[in-house]
């Protein structure tokens, strides 16, 4: 039996993974990986009208049913929206998660993003996977180090944009064509957030940014009609120099941008 690879998607927000990394996450589900999906705060602001409670129960199911839908393996979220902190009660819950599943290949936000609860997800994300192996760094509840390789890819930003306005450019795009109207069913489950912003921003609103979201990547990669974008992690601390485990998976569905591989050993 050949080891099992998996892959974890790391998001903020119920729907965050729906609108950056759901595409490519169901390619490497159709190519054979286990793929497990988390967020780590639970959309406890993401509502007019419903109480915390009431709000953090909806995008909870909304959130079970679109990683069902994929088959993906669903991770409960830990804290409310605006709570997400780069501190060590929440790194030591997401590390034990992340000792769990033990996965290969971790897809999540930005480093620098619009949105703070954002940047400081990648920031936990990172550091969990980074403290994988280290077995006095304690867990809650308490899971054992494990010491598998693991590559970490960074999503575009939302906005396709850093904080100061600059656009960002990805290292590999991934062709999701092919999946794009299973990835709008993914989010398309998180009905509550759609009838929000189709009130607040008109019909469709919620969909079709997403939709466009990805077609304007797939332009940025000049090869594909529908695409998410990746950068990949520096590798010390978690990989091979080498080690670009999507790229190998996805195969001619992973484009990699050469000028932008160019500029990372250019002084």
């Amino acid at each position: 039996m050949p080891e099992t690879r998996r892959a974890m998607a790391i998001g903020c927000h119920p729907d965050d993974i729906e609108f950056m990394m759901a595409g490519t996450l169901i390619l490497l589900k159709e190519v054979g990986w286990e793929i497990h999906y988390m967020n780590v705060a639970n959309g406890s602001c993401g509502t007019a009208q419903h109480s915390r409670d009431e709000i953090v129960a909806i995008r909870g199911e909304e959130a079970r049913k679109a990683a069902e839908y994929i088959g993906a393996i669903f991770h409960p979220s830990l804290v409310d929206d605006l709570a997400v902190y780069y501190e060590p009660n929440i790194l030591a819950r997401l590390c034990a998660v992340i000792r769990q599943v033990q996965p290969n290949i971790i897809l999540t936000h930005s480093p620098w993003e619009y949105m703070e609860d954002h940047s400081n997800t990648c920031r936990l994300a990172v550091t969990a996977a980074f403290c994988r192996g280290m077995r006095n760094f304690l867990t809650q509840p308490s899971v054992p180090p494990t010491h598998q390789a693991v590559t970490i890819y960074h999503a575009l930003p939302y906005g396709l944009r850093d904080p100061l306005r600059k656009r960002v450019r990805a290292g590999l795009y991934v062709d999701i064509t092919g999946v794009i109207e299973q990835k709008k069913q993914m989010l398309a489950f998180h009905r509550s957030q759609k009838e929000w912003l189709d009130i607040s921003q008109g019909l469709g609103a919620y969909l079709n940014a997403m939709v466009e979201i990805s077609q304007e990547i797939g332009r940025l990669s000049k090869k594909f009609p529908y695409a998410e974008g990746w950068r990949r992690h520096l590798h010390l601390g978690f990989c091979g120099p080498d080690d670009d485990p999507l790229a190998e998976a996805l195969g001619q569905k992973a484009y990699p941008d050469l000028d932008y591989e160019a500029q990372l050993n250019r002084f």
